[in-house]
């Protein structure tokens, strides 16, 4: 069998596939023993608990870390504050301020029965999840209410360090026709073990991400958005050693789309391999319940492998990605499988070779949202010739009818885009994706031409690479640097001591209910 343009080999498609979920299948059996420091914190933040004691410290960390020390961790923190509840009938963040202020300790509290704690923490989830599900509701009535939007969605980013100055700017792009806005993180916050707190005004590279921040914009993106007459989206980044702590926030503050992968964390943060799995999968399944569309990182890749020779790890990447994606409950119309076009502007054909890339995404992932990203390793001080490689970005981006097109910026070797330049980028996009709206529908490839063959070699590839990771394990293939040239072996990077292994009592009623509502297994592997 085949499959449409690129008359693509069902069969190998069918392998890669099966590869990348026995891969998957055999890291959730390893994660679902597990947790982190900062999947506890996120749990605490979902039932309420926020803020920072006398030393600016957040609370949900300190009451993470003295339920460490009191060597009560293992069983969830859930089970810590259920029995805190149940002996002092106060709420989670008056008992998180108690601990906080040395009022309570946590290895004094009263050991109670499994089905009290049950009984409170079950009714703590209902509550988080309902907050989650009453924004999701929000951005569905919004989105029926307001024009749809023809794809590639445009998104565009603000960068100032500054929240304040960042929604200018927000509202500034979205009047010039942006449909996604995203706001860079201040450049190291992914390192950080705590989210800070309350609204910030400098950052170096990007803004801080706090709930506050999520807060001020996105008020600035629905005023501009009722004065527009369509749904602006907001897309913040939850990577990093705090991501299921940010995609709560964004869960609770209605976000829309979320940078959200281990594999981008491990090779370009380094953070521990085992700790940003298990906290990928806990985020995901917050992500999935808040209707939140995903963006995966494999674009990056190409910036320290070559695009012509590594093509193959980025289509295995994202057969990978699906599969854990899959796993915590996220429908395909919500993966966001990243790719970029980063081949050198110089070599012959290069943009068909391109092209059969974001084909070859296109027609392996028919259902997501794909997530193009702009030509950067070769951009150059010429921003004429910048213009032109962002047109023919652009050109392949809605010829290959990608979801989302993170649109380029011609000064993008210079300096941070101006407000003039991101208008321009708007501008370009807009002029030649109305002028080739349906040039897909139009145009077929030569059979065995070189689209197609470029398209079947990088599938074959990384069916094969898949098959290999399959056989090795995929800590093996990491310690190795088999994607994106980087070696990054398991008991390595930052985090790893925020891992611990759940206790036979581990209980997390968040989890649970995430679980059930997604329809996903509950068995203990």
């Amino acid at each position: 069998m085949t499959s449409r343009k690129l008359d693509l080999d069902r069969e190998v498609i069918d392998r890669a596939r099966r590869a990348a979920s026995s891969i998957a299948e055999k890291m959730d059996r390893f994660i679902r023993r597990r947790s982190t420091v900062a999947v506890e914190r996120t749990t605490l933040r979902l039932i309420g608990v926020d803020g920072v004691d006398d030393e600016e410290i957040p609370l949900p960390n300190v009451v993470v870390d003295a339920a460490a020390e009191a060597g009560v961790l293992e069983e969830g923190i859930m089970t810590l504050m259920a029995r805190a509840i149940i002996e002092t009938g106060r709420t989670p963040q008056v008992i998180a301020r108690a601990i906080a202020d040395g009022e309570l300790e946590v290895d004094e509290l009263e050991l109670v029965g499994q089905d009290e704690i049950a009984s409170v923490g079950e009714e703590l989830a209902q509550q988080a999840l309902a907050a989650v599900e009453s924004n999701r509701n929000e951005r569905d009535r919004l989105l029926q209410r307001y024009e749809d939007r023809s794809t590639p969605l445009h998104y565009v980013i603000v960068a100032t360090g500054n929240i304040y100055e960042d929604a200018v700017q927000a509202r500034t792009a979205a009047r010039q026709g942006a449909d996604i806005i995203a706001v860079i993180r201040s450049t190291g916050q992914s390192l950080l073990d705590f989210v800070p707190f309350g609204t910030t005004t400098e950052g170096y590279g990007g803004t801080f991400a706090t709930q506050q921040n999520f807060e001020v914009m996105r008020q600035a993106l629905d005023e501009v958005g009722e004065e527009l007459g369509r749904y602006i989206r907001l897309c913040n980044y939850c990577s990093g050693l705090c991501m299921p702590e940010i995609a709560a926030m964004g869960a609770l503050e209605r976000l829309d789309v979320m940078l959200n992968d281990a594999l981008y964390g491990i090779l370009f943060r380094d953070i521990n391999p085992w700790r940003t799995f298990i906290d990928q999968y806990y985020s995901r399944m917050i992500n999935a319940y808040a209707g939140v569309v995903i963006n995966t990182g494999e674009d990056n890749y190409l910036t320290t492998a070559d695009a012509i020779e590594a093509a193959h790890t980025v289509t295995a990447s994202q057969f990978i990605n699906e599969q854990f994606a899959l796993r915590s409950g996220l429908a395909p119309e919500q993966m966001g499988l990243g790719h970029a076009m980063e081949i050198d502007p110089s070599v012959e054909n290069g943009f068909l070779l391109e092209l059969a890339q974001a084909q070859l995404a296109r027609e392996l992932f028919p259902r997501a949202p794909l997530k193009f990203m702009p030509p950067t390793k070769y951009m150059t001080g010429n921003i004429f010739r910048g213009h032109i490689q962002d047109a023919l970005f652009n050109l392949a981006g809605v010829w290959t009818k990608q979801g989302i097109q993170l649109l380029g910026m011609m000064t993008e070797a210079m300096h941070t885009p101006h407000m003039g330049d991101r208008y321009l980028a708007l501008e370009n996009a807009d002029y030649v994706m109305n002028n080739a709206r349906d040039l897909g529908d139009e145009i077929e490839f030569k059979s065995g031409g070189i689209i197609q063959t470029r398209a079947r070699d990088v599938l074959q590839r990384a069916c094969e690479l898949l098959e290999e990771v399959e056989q090795k394990g995929m800590f093996h293939c990491l310690a190795e640097g088999w994607f994106a040239d980087v070696r990054r072996p398991a008991d390595g990077g930052k985090g790893r001591d925020g891992v611990f292994e759940r206790g036979p009592h581990y209980y997390n009623p968040v989890e649970e209910q995430l679980r059930d509502r997604l329809g996903l297994e509950h068995t203990q592997v």
